[in-house]
């Protein structure tokens, strides 16, 4: 199956640069380009994309703005949007994830990892580059990113609706580890630790693995280190 991308970056340069690497590869191709936020969650919806990446400023309707909207809407379930920041360490990651994105990756990755994170989103997977470590993560989630609209302070009462086992398996997934990691760690199958990890999204409302990550730091089940 081919995989639909669509790439959201106001920078036609850009643009330009990433279609010729994507349209090189045998499962995937280009859908469309967008300039802006607004832009992006249209053609996303026409062309029915399967990843978009999205750059995260851009004028107008940015692209947290857009991720918003895509996570928003039923009929683009499907979308996983990967975020592209210019530098790593930046303030809006954490917001992304909790809009939605399944993952981020910077401007100057490889042109390997970025196509490895496109196949990445569309297998549902959660992206976070090596330079993007989960350790940058419960960093902002510790010290709080100046949005706590974004919070859902239901969220520590809504784990009670997991098994102790599914815990179990949230935990390792905030740590960063694979299913293949988690079975060895937990001494069970990687079907199993797939299944569990679903029944975790579908109680806790989560689009993907990125999104658990995010939750099981709110949450309080797993606490930022303290470096």
């Amino acid at each position: 199956m081919t995989i639909r991308v669509l790439l959201a970056d106001d920078q036609a340069l850009l643009r330009s640069a990433f279609r010729v690497l994507v349209d090189s590869e045998s499962d995937m191709e280009v859908v469309g380009e967008a300039s802006d936020g607004a832009e992006a969650v249209r053609l996303a919806r026409d062309e029915r994309a399967d990843v978009v990446l999205m750059d995260i400023r851009m004028p107008g309707t940015d692209g947290l703005a857009a991720t918003r909207l895509i996570s928003a809407d039923p009929g683009l379930a499907h979308v996983r949007v990967v975020m592209l920041t210019t530098f790593e360490v930046d303030e809006y990651v954490v917001q992304s994830l909790r809009a939605g994105a399944s993952g981020f990756l910077g401007k100057g990755s490889e042109p390997d990892e970025l196509l490895n994170a496109i196949r990445i989103a569309a297998g549902g997977e959660a992206l976070l580059s090596p330079a993007a470590t989960k350790g940058l993560i419960a960093k902002f989630l510790a010290q709080g990113d100046g949005d706590d609209d974004d919070r859902d302070p239901g969220r520590a009462e809504r784990l009670e609706a997991l098994t102790v086992r599914e815990r179990e398996v949230l935990v390792q997934v905030a740590g960063g580890h694979s299913n293949d990691e988690i079975a060895e760690r937990l001494t069970v199958s990687p079907l199993t630790v797939k299944t569990h990890v679903n029944r975790a999204m579908a109680k806790l409302g989560a689009r993907d693995r990125a999104q658990l990550v995010v939750i099981a730091y709110e949450s309080g089940l797993v606490r930022p280190r303290v470096e």
